[in-house]
Parts: C-alpha cells; sequence; structure tokens
C-alpha cells in the first residue's frame, strides 16, 4: 500500500506539471478532458462527458450510502506567463494562473486512491471535472446536464497563496464572496478643447461617477458588510485638443448576498444616471451578475473541518483569516442545490508560492497535492498511510 501511495503521488505532481505547460481557456479544455478521461479509463473507472469538456465519473456506485461529489476545476487563464518554471505553459498568452492544474490533479490522483481501496468505500463517491469556472458558468452548465443528479453533499477546495500553507479555512456560512461588472455608457457633444461651453463633456462625467461610485461602499453600506466596488477601465479616446463624443467606464463588484448584489446594482445605476444628468450627459447602464457569493452548510463544513483536522490536527485550521474572501467561485451554483462546503487551503510555505492567484508570476505549490489527496479520501471514508510513515 505504501508504495502505491508513493506512487498516486508522484503521478499527482506529474500530471499536474504536464496539465501546466499545456493550459487551455473555459470551454476550449478539449486536450485538458481527453487527458482526464484517458486516466479514468486506464484506472476502469467509470465516466461520462456533461457540459462538453467536463467530466463526472463515480465510484462504489451501487452502494447505498450517502452519495457525496468531490469536484475539481480544469480551466485556465488568458495570462503570458512569467514564473520562469521549468513547466512553464507553451502557449502563449495562456496560463494555469489558478492553480486548476493543481486541483484537477489532486482530484485524479484520489480517484486513483480511491480505486485502489474501491471495495472498502460504504457509499458512493462521484468526482466532477469541471470547466469553465473562470468567468464561464462551467458549475451551472454541469448542473443543468444532470451532475448533481443523485448526489446527496459535494465539496471542493481552491489554493490560496494568501493563507499559511497546509493551514485551511472552510467557515460556516460565506467563504467567499459574489461578483458582477458593469460596464457604463456616456454619450455627451463632442467639440474643441477650447471651447468646454458648447460641448457635453462625457470625460468630466466620467471622471465624477467614478469618484461617486467609491462611496456607495463608504456611505451607502454598512461597515459590516463586506462591499467593493471598482472602477476598474475607463475609455476615452480622443486627441490632445479634442473632446470627446463618449466615454466608456467598466468594473467590478462583490457582495455577500443576492439582496447585497441587488442594491448595489440599482446604487450604480442611479448614480451614475443622475450625475451623468447634471454634466448633460446621457448614461446608459449595463450590469452582468455574474456569479453569486459561495455560501457553505454548516453541517457538511463541520463535516469538511473534522475530516481535515482527523488528519493534520485542529492547529492546522487558520483562526486569523479575514472572511469572506472577496475573490469569487462558481462552485456557489453547487452550493444552492445541494448541502455541501469549500474551503481554502493555504499554500504560502515562505518560498516561492506567494503569488497571488491570476498573478503571472504565479505557480501551484505541488505539496498541497498529498493534503488534499489524504482529505478527500478521509471525507469519502477511505484511510490514507500513517504520515509519519513517509
Amino acid at each position: 500500500m505504501q508504495n502505491y501511495w508513493q506512487e498516486t503521488l508522484v503521478f499527482a505532481r506529474d500530471f499536474r506539471r504536464a496539465l501546466h505547460t499545456q493550459p487551455e481557456l473555459a470551454w476550449q479544455e478539449t486536450n485538458t478532458a481527453q487527458r482526464i478521461r484517458q486516466e479514468l479509463t486506464a484506472l476502469d473507472i467509470p465516466w461520462r462527458a456533461c457540459a462538453e469538456t467536463g467530466t463526472l465519473a463515480t465510484l462504489a456506485g451501487s452502494k447505498s450510502g450517502k452519495h457525496i461529489a468531490l469536484r475539481g476545476d480544469i480551466d485556465a487563464l488568458a495570462i503570458f506567463e512569467k514564473s520562469n518554471v521549468e513547466w512553464a505553459s507553451q502557449y502563449e498568452g495562456k496560463m494555469h494562473a489558478c492553480g486548476h492544474d493543481g486541483h484537477t490533479a489532486a482530484l485524479l490522483a484520489s480517484a486513483r486512491w480511491l480505486k485502489h481501496n474501491e471495495s472498502l468505500l460504504e457509499r458512493p463517491v462521484s468526482l466532477i471535472f469541471q470547466p469553465a469556472e473562470e468567468g464561464g458558468h462551467g458549475a451551472k452548465r454541469m448542473i443543468e446536464e444532470g451532475a448533481l443528479d443523485g448526489i446527496d453533499e459535494i465539496y471542493g477546495w481552491h489554493n490560496w497563496p494568501a493563507i499559511k500553507y497546509g493551514e485551511m479555512v472552510c467557515p460556516d456560512g460565506v467563504v467567499m464572496c459574489g461578483n458582477g461588472t458593469f460596464t457604463i455608457h456616456l454619450t455627451g457633444i463632442g467639440g474643441h478643447a477650447s471651447q468646454p461651453e458648447i460641448c457635453a463633456d462625457p470625460v468630466l462625467a466620467a471622471a465624477a461617477i467614478t469618484l461617486n461610485l467609491q462611496q456607495i461602499v463608504s456611505r451607502r453600506c454598512a461597515p459590516q458588510s463586506p462591499v467593493v466596488v471598482s472602477v476598474t477601465n475607463v475609455q476615452a479616446t480622443s486627441g490632445l485638443t479634442v473632446i470627446p463624443e463618449s466615454a466608456i467606464l467598466s468594473g467590478s463588484i462583490r457582495v455577500p448576498d443576492k439582496k447585497t448584489k441587488q442594491q448595489v446594482n440599482e446604487w450604480i445605476e442611479q448614480i451614475s444616471i443622475d450625475t451623468a444628468r447634471t454634466y448633460g450627459v446621457e448614461c446608459r447602464v449595463e450590469i452582468q451578475p455574474r456569479y453569486n457569493a459561495t455560501i457553505n452548510h454548516a453541517e457538511q463544513a463541520a463535516t469538511a473541518r473534522q475530516a481535515w483536522c482527523s488528519v493534520f490536527g485542529k492547529q492546522t485550521l487558520a483562526d486569523d483569516i479575514a472572511l469572506p474572501i472577496m475573490a469569487s467561485e462558481d462552485f456557489s451554483y453547487y452550493l444552492e442545490k445541494i448541502p455541501g462546503a469549500f474551503a481554502l487551503i493555504g499554500a504560502d510555505d515562505g518560498e516561492n508560492h506567494h503569488h497571488p492567484c491570476h498573478s503571472p508570476y504565479y505557480d501551484f505549490n505541488d505539496q498541497l497535492l498529498e493534503k488534499v489527496v489524504r482529505w478527500y479520501a478521509r471525507l469519502a471514508g477511505v484511510k490514507t498511510p500513517n504520515l509519519e510513515s513517509k
């Protein structure tokens, strides 16, 4: 058993690095899906395609216990990699900058170990290899195509470089905020820069709207409410002596729940239109809702923490992390449908794994692979070799 365990860990590392060299963007993960399916077939684990490049696999399908699902996301980002690691991306402008290569490798290694111990499983375990987490609503498509059919509980995780290596965060309630984006179209009257009095300047309106939107958090929301409103892009291309006819603002919000999201979106529209009107500029606001908050179910969050602590000890639960995390996750779709929990597991080992997700310098911490396989195995009810026997 010890030899197979070590072989599984080597497999996980090698598979992760191989995926890293060939990243694929949301809904384009054809080769990634093929590699996953080839491994599952080699392990004699039944699987089916779901949501195009997604894959569903099941172990101990004939067992009658509570059916759990474990999830890993498989897509990469449109980022030029600067990590300089030996296994850096071979595809220019594409990079596994969020660790989904590691999430996939950990889930596939878990499949390998659980298959080796399938006779010990007391309940069915499904493995969800999900595409298009990065803004593509992949979880929604997976659910629509039956990924949660017959599933009682679901568990997932994300590596987090801002947390100390090996520490887990898995609270009851909100773990990651919901997000949304907005685009504000301003139309004024262009003209010569020397004659602002006969123009309606959309640049001035854009500047005023940008400042006014910042007051949503400071003056409209309670201090206890975790809300972010960020204007991230301003477009008003023109000549140096020309007041343009139009300008576009865009940005992002982070919110803890649906009610707050609706209220913040209403404020964005109201403030933008009213501010533009004071400058004689027309305004049209487009809201893109994106993902809701990822909200853990208390019972399953406790189960996730207990399984982690049973392997690594209570001291590995992080208690100094400000929650919720303001980033977003489409795992929220699963938790809106069935009970489950989502954990953040620290990657910062004080060496080269402190770069944040979505950074061109980011690289997944391979030490996490063993920890997550042990955790997933414990959630499934299967033991792994003692830590001391390594």
